[in-house]
Formats: structure tokens, sequence, C-alpha cells
């Protein structure tokens, strides 16, 4: 158990720190890569929606009915995940339209300074890190139940979170001119990942029991669920490649469905 947990808090940072990828791709790239951004993002869904109602929801349900019997046990799991569509439904609402973080931004934006665009890129790195928290606690959930599992979905939420780097330094690098400080917020938003994990960590571990478990994994589906359909998806087809971002989900549960199968 103890090595898990350690794997799910690297896990977790390295998630994070993906968007300083997104950063360094704002700072370095002449073009945007439209086609793989959009590829990958769907690629991202897929791998999170495929996840979450094939493993994570049938783990909960199979944690849950073992405590609690089989009726009980599926309401409960079922109540889960609508509770946590719920949570990151709330957590979004917060987020003002004006600055939502999840619109698509593309490398051509960088132009000469602006010092108005700083609240801007300011407000989206806080935006990012208010809906990063919640991830971090997924990913690290996941990890520590199953490290093949928590993988996957790191990997997932890492290419989610490239673009999201790219929206955040846009705007600062935009505002200032400067790439470090560009990078360094970039780099900020992401770490509200790992901080999650180690909320999970301190407030949950102590406590952790097969229903407590359950109802996490269950909440975690419905978060995965959510960022799939209200973030990701939409932000693929946003680059214009509809077509190829839905290849991207195919793709995506594939990839999954095979991991799962091989390392069953």
């Amino acid at each position: 158990m103890e090595q898990n947990i350690q794997w799910a808090l690297l896990l977790t940072l390295g998630a994070g720190l993906a968007t300083g990828i997104g950063s360094a791709i704002a700072f370095f790239a002449k073009r945007t890569n439209k086609r793989l951004l959009s590829f990958s993002l769907g690629l991202s869904g897929g791998v999170m929606i495929y996840v979450s109602f094939v493993e994570l929801f049938h783990e909960a349900e199979v944690a849950l009915s073992s405590a609690w019997g089989d009726k009980t046990g599926t309401v409960l799991t079922v109540v889960s995940f609508f509770a946590g569509i719920l949570i990151i439904g709330l957590i979004d609402a917060l987020v003002p339209s004006f600055e939502n973080p999840h619109e698509a931004h593309r490398v051509e934006e960088m132009n000469a300074p602006h010092p108005a665009l700083m609240r801007m890129g300011v407000l989206t790195a806080l935006a990012i890190a208010i809906h990063n928290f919640p991830e971090g606690i997924a990913t690290f959930a996941s990890a520590v139940d199953n490290t093949a599992l928590g993988v996957a979905i790191a990997v997932a939420i890492a290419i989610h979170n490239i673009p999201e780097g790219i929206a955040v330094s846009i705007p600062i690098y935009y505002a200032t001119g400067n790439r470090k400080k560009a990078f360094f917020y970039s780099l900020l938003s992401g770490l509200a990942e790992p901080v999650g994990a180690l909320l999970a960590y301190f407030m949950l571990m102590p406590f952790m029991t097969e229903t407590l478990m359950g109802c996490i994994l269950s909440g975690v589906a419905g978060i995965m669920v959510f960022i799939s359909i209200d973030e990701l998806l939409p932000a693929a087809r946003e680059y214009g490649e509809a077509h190829l971002s839905i290849f991207g989900v195919v793709t995506g549960m594939a990839v999954m469905a095979l991991s799962l199968i091989l390392l069953a």
C-alpha cells in the first residue's frame, strides 16, 4: 500500500506538471498542430470515458455490494457517481464564462505585449487550478486502488493539461513579454493536482474503508465523465478537426480496452 501511495503521488505530480509542456509548446512552436491536439484531446476523453464506465464504476459497485449487499451497493454506487458530477459541475459553475480556461488557444495568438491581458492570464491560471484540484484527487485515488489504471488516467489528464498550459501562457506572455513569468503561472496552475492528491492522502487515507474507497472510485468516474463531455470533447472539436477528435475518442477507448485485457 505504501508503495502504491508513493506512485500515486508521483503520477499526480507528473499529470499536473504537463501544463508546463503546454507552456513550452506555446513558446517554441511556430504553429499550432491542430490535428495532433484535436486527436490527443479526443484520445484523452476516450480513455477517461471508457475507464469510468467499464473499470471504475464496476470496481466501485463490487466494493460497495460486498460491504452493503447488491441492492444497496448499486444504489450507493449510482449516488456517488452523480455526486462526483455534481461536485465538478459546481466547481465549473463558479468559473466565470468569460474566463473559461477550456477555450481552444493557438500558438499563433502570441504577439506584441499587451498589459491588459495580464488579469485574464492570472484568472485563467486560477480557474485551471480550481479545476485541477479534484482531478488530482481522481488520479490519486485511482492509482492507489490500481497502479496500472492510475498510469492510464494520469496520462489522459496530462494530455488534457497541455492545452490548458497554452491557455495560461498565451495571455500572460502577451501581457508581459516575459517567458519565465508565463511559464511559472502555467506550472503553478498544474500544481493544484498534487495538492489535491496530498489532501486526499491526509484527509481520506486514515479513514479508508471498503465503503469509502467504493464511493471515491464511483465519484471519480463521475468527475472524469463530466470532464470529458464538458471540456475535452468540445475543446477537441474547437480546433476544427471534428472527425479526427472522434477517431481519437475511439482510439482511446480501444487502447484502454486492450490494456485492461492484457493486464487482467
